[in-house]
């Protein structure tokens, strides 16, 4: 499976932006958000941060904030985001491979990954990279695809939902990227967090089970 680059989404800032504003996907960062609690004092990490929205949700909260994204321009939208909201001296964002993060062993405390660890050819990797930056007993958040997402499945649950527009257009391109990469079962997932020594496994069905936000926490001393 061929690796993306971050040329790919240079010229998606829009659109991307565009979907991080659209109601399901923001439903799903206040899920994200609740899920994960209070970032209160945490060093928050999003990998594939985007123009940097989901990050805005507790960046009153975090202590800091930090977003890496493939994509030259995601990270200038970002930083152009957070200056605006005048958030430029908590947070930094980074152009960086999600499989090799250039950060130090235990940095931070609460790490997601949204839309990105099931687009590369080997998820491990990536989810094994922010289980190297957590701290013992840090968080990981992510949404993925599961099995059931597809063009057909995506198209029905815009029709029930009443979604039309940009955010049925938005729903579909996503739904059509998933089954060219990976999704998964809840199972599959709870498997492949177990093998790389996470704790505390839980899954919440979003998008009515297209989709799954997985959390879980790093061993202590793993």
């Amino acid at each position: 499976m061929r690796k993306m680059n971050g040329e790919e989404f240079d010229e998606l800032v829009s659109f991307f932006d565009g979907m991080a504003r659209t109601t399901w996907l923001k439903q799903i960062h206040d899920t994200l958000k609740d899920t994960t609690g209070s970032w209160t004092d945490k060093e928050v990490l999003d990998v594939g941060c985007g123009t940097g929205r989901l990050l805005l949700r507790g960046a009153e909260e975090a202590k800091r904030l930090v977003g890496v994204d493939l994509s030259s321009e995601m990270v200038k939208a970002s930083i152009q985001q957070f200056f605006y909201h005048e958030l430029s001296g908590k947070s930094e964002f980074l152009v960086a491979d999600a499989e090799n993060l250039p950060f130090k062993e235990k940095t931070f405390d609460l790490a997601f990954s949204t839309c990105v660890m099931f687009l590369l050819p080997d998820p491990a990797k990536g989810i094994r990279e922010i289980h190297r930056i957590l701290n013992d007993g840090g968080m990981i958040a992510m949404l993925n695809p599961t099995e059931k997402m597809s063009q057909e499945t995506a198209a029905s649950y815009a029709k029930e939902n009443g979604i039309s527009g940009f955010e049925r257009t938005a729903l579909l391109k996503w739904s059509n990227v998933s089954t060219r990469r990976h999704r998964y079962t809840e199972n599959e997932m709870t498997g492949l967090l177990q093998d790389l020594h996470f704790t505390e496994i839980k899954h919440k069905e979003v998008l009515g089970g297209l989709a799954i936000i997985s959390t879980a926490k790093k061993e202590q001393n793993s």
